[in-house]
């Protein structure tokens, strides 16, 4: 487990892709969409995005990035959680949120926000398992209104 900077464009392309591909109805974006962006584009994304990586050996196997929500001011979020399907369930994904929240609580954090896919209940039971609660706030995809975001908030004192 480790942050990621410009320097993992190319690691970050890799499992986000993978994550596109595994899980499409859990985010915000499309493989389709992201498969085209060009390597300047990645370095872009490396550089700006606040991202950690679970790696095994030199392989990626997984990612989460924390933000700030400019719908949700003064609020700090875990965005892109992803682990490799051979891995979920040996901790890799506690390690990640437990990555964005350190990040998080050193920006001032008192909590930790997310939106999971309603059609994603795995997802949706690990951070119920971790602690996230429901804030009432449901609304839909921006890129498939079909899908609905439900928001999760979490305590972090």
């Amino acid at each position: 487990m480790r942050p990621g900077g410009v320097d993992d464009a190319t690691k970050l392309k890799a499992i986000r892709l993978e994550a596109l591909a595994d899980t499409p109805a859990a985010f915000g974006s499309t493989y389709a969409e992201e498969a085209t962006w060009d390597d300047a584009q990645w370095r872009e994304v490396a550089g700006r995005w606040r991202y950690f990586l679970a790696e095994d050996g030199d392989v990626e196997v997984g990612m989460a990035s924390g933000g700030h929500n400019v719908e949700y001011p003064g609020t700090w979020w875990l965005f892109a959680m992803y682990v490799t399907p051979r891995l979920r369930g040996t901790g890799v994904a506690e390690d990640l949120v437990a990555s964005v929240t350190a990040w998080a609580t050193s920006e001032g954090a008192t909590q930790l926000h997310l939106a999971v896919t309603e059609p994603v209940a795995r997802a949706r039971a690990f951070y119920a398992k971790l602690g996230f609660l429901p804030t009432g706030d449901v609304a839909p995809l921006h890129r498939d209104r079909a899908v609905r975001l439900i928001n999760l908030v979490r305590d972090l004192d």
